[in-house]
């Protein structure tokens, strides 16, 4: 005798497929909430608030993974660098990240950190450790943490130019060239 059970969906990692349904549909620019992520995900309107309180840690779980794949894309198959040259193919890799993946980028960087997700907080602070160490290989430990900054900010809002159309570029080599030459024009500036 066989009992018979009607079998209800069983999801094995349901996080990580709401984040998944979630960076789908952000890439995709589709308009995305909790109830829409569920309904592509396959699941009860009311599963994601078993991880996400709201649209809000939904959308800084998503700025954490964005983070750490950032952090991937600036180390992947490059040493640190060790020289100004090398600081600047740092900084191609990173706009080179925001024009493939825009809406991720925007969402990343388009708020402040919400510093209750210990997840985004620890993801923020390792690439801004990764810049800062990038910083000291090449340049004095003194001057590190405002050279950061400046690279940083440097490669941000080059970044940011390139995806609103202020720098237009025909190419990726493009877009390449110009961050290296803008790298290597404040790098090598000496005080008159």
């Amino acid at each position: 005798m066989s009992t018979s059970t009607k079998s209800g969906y069983h999801h094995g990692d349901l996080r990580a497929s709401l984040l998944a349904t979630a960076m789908r549909m952000l890439e995709a620019g589709e308009q995305f909430s909790l109830r829409a992520v569920a309904r592509e995900a396959g699941v009860s309107a009311t599963a994601p608030y078993r991880h996400f309180a709201d649209r809000d840690a939904l959308e800084s779980a998503l700025a954490a993974q964005g983070l750490r794949d950032l952090k991937a894309d600036l180390t992947k198959g490059r040493d640190l660098p060790a020289s100004a040259a090398d600081l600047a193919e740092l900084a191609v890799a990173y706009v080179g990240f925001a024009l493939r993946r825009p809406a991720l980028f925007r969402l990343m960087f388009g708020n402040a950190c919400d510093t209750g997700s210990e997840e985004r907080v620890q993801a923020a602070s390792e690439i801004h450790d990764l810049l800062r160490l990038a910083m000291t290989r090449v340049f004095s430990e003194d001057a590190s943490d405002a050279l950061a900054s400046a690279g940083w900010a440097l490669a941000h809002g080059l970044a940011y130019l390139f995806l609103d159309g202020k720098l237009p570029a025909a190419s990726d080599e493009e877009v390449a060239d110009h961050v290296r030459a803008a790298f290597s024009a404040i790098l090598a500036a000496r005080p008159g």
